[in-house]
C-alpha cells in the first residue's frame, strides 16, 4: 500500500468560529488571525493506492461555485485537486472510490464539476461513498447547517447511480481501513483509520481539524453537538495516546501529522511530522 497526500489549496475561516468558546488571546498562539479575524486552513486529502484500488478520502472545496460564494473563503495557494492527483502519477479517471467523511462543502465540493451548464462527477469511474444517516442529514438539512450542504455538491452523486452507503453495523467495506463514526460535528461523520506500516493513521476530518484543536475544550462553533464532540474527542484521544495512533490533519495549515501523549493537563501534542517521514 502507498499513501499520497493530496493538497487542494487553502481557505480562510473565522477564528472564533473555528475555536468556539476558547478566547482569541489563547487560540491565536497556534493559529494567528489576519486583520479580519480570519485564519488560514488547509484542505488536505489522502489517496490510498493498494492493488487495483485507488481510494481518495475527501476532495476539497472544488471550483464550480460563483464569485460571491468564494469571496467569503479567500481561496489561495498553488495546489489544486486535479493537479495534486496528477503529481501523484494518476488521472481523475483512475480513482476507483471517492470516500467522503461528510458532505460539508469544503470536504466534498471537488467531487462534482461543472461542464458548461451541466454538473458531472469529477471521478467518472469511481463509486462515491457516504452513509444513509449522514446522507439524510445532508439532503434534509437543519437551518443551522443548511449553508454547508450544497445541493450541487451532493445530489449529482445519487443521480449518477454511483452512490454507495457504508453500513455502520457491517463494518468497513474497505480492507484498507476501519471506520469510526462520530456525530458531534455533524451526524455520522466517518473517520477512516488506516493500517499502514504497522501503524494506524487516523484521517481526522473535522473531529480534530488541527493540532490547535487537540485540547478538549477547543471545539468548533460549527459543531452541532459540542458536548458530544467533547466526549468523542476524549475517548479518541485517550486511545490515540495509549496506542500511538498517527493523526492526519485535513485542515492544519502547517502540520500534516502528529502523535499525542498523556500529560498532567490531559492528552497533548507530542511530535509533528510529514506523512512521507514514516
Amino acid at each position: 500500500m502507498k499513501l499520497h497526500v493530496i493538497n487542494t489549496g487553502f481557505f480562510k475561516l473565522d477564528g472564533g468560529a473555528m475555536f468556539g468558546v476558547v478566547p482569541k488571546t489563547i487560540w491565536q498562539r497556534t493559529n494567528p488571525a489576519d486583520d479580519n479575524n480570519l485564519c488560514t486552513w488547509a484542505m488536505r486529502c489522502l489517496l490510498i493506492e493498494d492493488g487495483n484500488k485507488l481510494i481518495l478520502i475527501d476532495n476539497g472545496i472544488g471550483d464550480k461555485q460563483d464569485e460571491k460564494f468564494f469571496s467569503h473563503y479567500y481561496l489561495h495557494g498553488n495546489d489544486t485537486l486535479v493537479n495534486s492527483i496528477r503529481k501523484a502519477g494518476f488521472e481523475p479517471s483512475d480513482i476507483t472510490d471517492m470516500f467522503l467523511t461528510h458532505l460539508h462543502f469544503d470536504h466534498c465540493g471537488g467531487g462534482v464539476k461543472r461542464n458548461g451548464e451541466r454538473l458531472e462527477l469529477t471521478f467518472k469511474n469511481a463509486m462515491y461513498w457516504s452513509n444513509a444517516e449522514h446522507w439524510k442529514w445532508a439532503t434534509e438539512p437543519n437551518p443551522r447547517e443548511k449553508a454547508s450542504f450544497l445541493r450541487e455538491n451532493i445530489l449529482p452523486m445519487k443521480e449518477s447511480g454511483q452512490l454507495q452507503f457504508t453500513n455502520p453495523q457491517a463494518g468497513s467495506p474497505f480492507t484498507q481501513f476501519t471506520l469510526l463514526y462520530v456525530s458531534g460535528h455533524t451526524d455520522k461523520m466517518m473517520i477512516p483509520m488506516i493500517r499502514y506500516k504497522d501503524k494506524i493513521i487516523c484521517f481526522m476530518a473535522d473531529l480534530i481539524p488541527s493540532t490547535g484543536h487537540i485540547p478538549l475544550p477547543y471545539v468548533m462553533g460549527y459543531d452541532t453537538r459540542p458536548l458530544m464532540t467533547l466526549e468523542e474527542k476524549a475517548m479518541f484521544l485517550k486511545e490515540a495516546a495509549d496506542k500511538q495512533y498517527i493523526l492526519f490533519f485535513e485542515h492544519d495549515p502547517v502540520h500534516e501529522c502528529c502523535t499525542v501523549k498523556h500529560s498532567e493537563k490531559g492528552v497533548r501534542l507530542d511530535q509533528t511530522f510529514r506523512l512521507s517521514d514514516l
